[in-house]
Formats: structure tokens, sequence, C-alpha cells
């Protein structure tokens, strides 16, 4: 298994806490918030990364290098922004396979991988995004699924409970081979929505710990979930 990690994230909201470090960097409990994705990407059998960064993309070269533990790492780095659409995109000239596994960077979503797969291949789908269900919150979009099928995607609104985009996506390579001459676009607002309809895209609910480092609140609290899962 391939997987892209979006860790091109300059951690503005975290600036009074973190410094001058990109967001995937922000230390928790000593290491990097990066290494454990890694640490969760490994114990799920995958061997080989490539890290989408651009933002003080020497901190994170330097840090991983072409190796952790039993996982290569290559870099595809950004010269000028390109959204998270365009990271995607480029990042995926340094994968080979008919299928990848897309990870934002900031949040730690430690899904089971085997059972994300078989639910894609189950729903002959061409991407399937992992969801969160959450409650009274007002951050974030909420996704509208039906049985297995994401139907709509709403914008941030209050709710007392919904489910949420959890950042991970299982992903066909033919779902954005239309889309290679696009260069700075959003995933999200031009890929997925407008592609939502044609009823190639599926969601499973997973209940595992959700934490968004963007969340001053969740990034502080990150040391004690993520030692819990570990």
């Amino acid at each position: 298994m391939e997987v892209i990690i979006l860790a091109g994230g300059l951690g503005t909201r975290l600036r009074s806490a973190i410094g001058e470090v990109p967001k995937p960097m922000a230390p928790v409990d000593g290491k990097p918030f990066l290494h454990y994705q890694l640490l969760w990407l490994e114990s799920s059998g995958v061997d080989k990364v490539v890290l989408s960064i651009g933002y003080k993309a020497e901190m994170i070269t330097d840090h991983f290098g072409q190796k952790f533990n039993g996982i290569s790492i290559e870099y595809a780095i950004e010269k000028e922004p390109l959204g998270t659409g365009g990271a995607i995109l480029y990042a995926m000239r340094k994968t080979g396979g008919d299928r990848v596994l897309i990870v934002n960077g900031d949040t730690w979503f430690p899904v089971d991988i085997g059972r994300l797969v078989e639910e894609h291949e189950s729903a002959a789908a061409r991407l399937t995004i992992a969801l969160k269900k959450m409650t009274n919150f007002s951050r974030y979009g909420t996704v509208e699924l039906e049985g297995n099928r994401i139907v709509g995607f709403r914008e941030k609104q209050e709710m007392s409970v919904g489910l949420i985009n959890g950042g991970i996506y299982l992903m066909d390579r033919s779902f954005v081979e239309n889309s290679v001459n696009m260069k700075k676009f959003s995933f999200e607002t031009d890929i997925l929505e407008k592609r939502v309809e044609t009823g190639a895209i599926a969601g499973v609910v997973f209940d595992v710990p959700f934490i968004d480092i963007g969340v001053p609140g969740d990034y502080m609290g990150a040391g004690e979930v993520i030692k819990q899962k570990i």
C-alpha cells in the first residue's frame, strides 16, 4: 500500500504554541506529530510513504530522511502552494499503483486500513472516505451518507450530531485521471463536491479517536490520547 501524507501545513493557528515549524512537526511528547502518523501506518503494514511538503520542507526531510523503521519515505516538495488537490496530483507522480491512500498531515485518525480497503472494494467505489461521528460542533462541514454512498457535503454550521470527513481517502488513480492538467486547486471543493453526484464516492464510519491539531484543545491533549492507542 502506497500512502501520501499531506504535510505542508503552516501551523498558523498553533504559532504561539509551536513557533515557526510546519504543523506536522508540532511536538507531541517530545516527538513530531508526524512521527505518530508514521507509527500507525507502519503498524498497518504500509511500506512506502510519500510526504507532500512545502513550508520549511528541510525541517521534515532532515528529521525523517529516507526511512522510518520499515517504511521508505519519498518527498514531493512544492515550490509554491498547490492546494490539497494540486498537492495530491503532484505527489501521485511518485506512486505507481492503481490505488493510493491519502492522509491529512494535521489529523490523527488511526482507522483500520484493512477494513477501509474491504469496504472500498465491496462498494465498488472509486474513492472511499473515512468518516468520524461528532457531537456538538461547528468547526467542520458534514457528510451526508446513505447506505455506504456519500450523497452530499454540507457547509460548516452548528451541529448537535453529524458525520465529518476524517481526512483519509482510499482512491483509485482513475478517479482523478481527468484532472491531471489542473495545478492549484482544492481536492475537497473542486473534486469531491463536484463529483459526489456520480455515486462513485463511498464512506465508512470509524469509532476511533480523532485529533485535529489545528484545534488548540486537541493539540494540547494529543499526547494523552495517542499514548492510549500505541
